[in-house]
């Protein structure tokens, strides 16, 4: 048990919590003990490692999925429908959030626990309170188009996306399959990942570091630790329940509408798969399960699902776009931030374009989930508050997003099949 991360994680947070209100004083944050220097250290370094990744991850992750299309062929036959079907299950996901953000919100029960550490500005990329339309996709247009090395070096995750699949389906149109710059981009991408699999496994100490700050900070009263733990857990009971109501009621349902096949079965010819998804939290890991499941199973075609699972491991992240944009507005008002209708809406797409480039191992996603803190200047600290509960959560949101891809093979080739050719499998 103790080998688990997700253990670690809770031991570690439980563990700074208990020391910040043992041996903290307050009077550290005038003048800082050596003790504290060094946790300040460990905290800015954990951070600063995360940052380091999150350009390069989403540009290179994004680019190796499209150029996994293969061909300028297959991009025609399979790209539209399958883009079309990520894009609807993604905005189905995003509108259960909606419904959640705008008129559920348990954690509105409760004052907002957090406002007052918010002492600081974080540098925001869009006004929080604005309700100009045009202003907003302004601004979003001018992120977008800017230049892609100035995006990568100011973590503009709109510019950085916009340069990868513009680049990504340049190189799928302009190059041959043998070339030597997809090899480049798949080992790069190989790269990243092991480094950020390395970063992962500091997360214990990272979390320790940055909740024993917090604590400090804030003090560790019994009405504030009541308060925060219940609205804690409203947030992810409510995030549990929608991410599985998209999993087990609307992706079942576009199946039965799409191919007819029963609800029931479908779930149980996915269990395999499913459980993979559940224990690993990775969908990279479950992808030769799901392979096998798509053709043995489903009974897809090798040209669909050899296609349209390795392209979702990476863009099909409904699960992961909810949990992010729910908790962005979480955390947005344990901060005390008020934000306009518009601003929540646009909350909600910069986490879908931000979980577009996330990839599929496990925690991964947060690095990605800072740039939708930025957004609306949420301090990067309160990452520490979703690590602590976000692997739990991460089993479920994985598992969904599995079986969207396995359900979007099934999609696809009902959609495709009058022109695909079968090949054998």
């Amino acid at each position: 048990m103790l080998k688990n991360l997700t253990v670690q994680i809770l031991i570690a947070g439980l563990s700074a919590v208990i020391a910040a209100k043992l041996i903290g004083d307050s009077s550290w944050l005038e003048e800082p003990t050596t003790f504290y220097e060094l946790i300040l250290m460990l905290k800015v370094a954990f951070l600063a490692a995360l940052k380091m990744l999150i350009a390069p991850m989403i540009f290179f992750s994004l680019i190796s999925a499209i150029a996994n299309i293969g061909s300028v062929l297959k991009l025609r036959r399979l790209g539209s429908v399958t883009i079309a079907y990520y894009l609807m299950t993604t905005l189905i996901a995003i509108v259960l959030g909606l419904i959640a953000v705008f008129f559920i919100h348990p954690w509105e029960s409760y004052p907002p626990t957090l406002e007052q550490s918010l002492t600081f500005s974080e540098s925001r990329m869009i006004d929080p309170g604005s309700d100009s339309l045009i202003a907003i996709l302004q601004q979003l247009l001018l992120m977008a188009f800017a230049n892609p090395f100035h995006s990568l070096v100011n973590l503009n995750i709109v510019g950085i996306v916009t340069s990868a699949f513009l680049l990504g389906i340049a190189m799928v149109v302009s190059l041959g399959a043998d070339s030597p710059l997809f090899g480049l981009v798949r080992d790069v991408n190989t790269i990243i990942l092991k480094v950020l699999g390395w970063i992962i496994r500091c997360l214990p100490i990272g979390i320790f570091a940055i909740l024993f700050d917090f604590a400090l900070k804030l003090g560790v009263s019994d009405t504030f630790s009541a308060d925060f733990l219940t609205q804690l857990l409203q947030f992810s009971i409510l995030v549990t329940l929608l991410t599985l109501t998209h999993g087990f009621v609307v992706l079942p349902l576009i199946a039965w509408l799409s191919t007819g096949r029963s609800p029931v079965n479908l779930i149980q010819s996915l269990a395999q798969p499913l459980l993979v998804a559940f224990s690993t939290s990775s969908s990279a890991a479950t992808l030769p399960v799901s392979m096998k499941t798509a053709e043995e199973t489903l009974e897809v075609d090798r040209s669909v699902s050899s296609f349209v699972l390795p392209l979702g491991a990476t863009m099909n992240m409904d699960g992961t776009a909810l949990f992010e944009a729910v908790a962005a507005i979480f955390l947005a008002y344990l901060y005390g931030i008020e934000l306009s209708t518009l601003m929540i809406f646009t909350v909600f797409l910069m986490a879908m374009i931000s979980s577009i480039g996330a990839p599929g191992m496990p925690t991964a996603s947060m690095s990605g989930m800072q740039i939708v803190l930025l957004a609306v200047g949420i301090p990067l600290e309160a990452i520490a508050i979703l690590l602590v509960i976000e692997r739990p959560l991460d089993t479920f949101r994985t598992m969904v997003n599995v079986q969207g891809d396995l359900i979007g093979t099934l999609v696809v080739q009902r959609f495709t099949q009058d022109r695909a050719t079968p090949t054998s499998n």
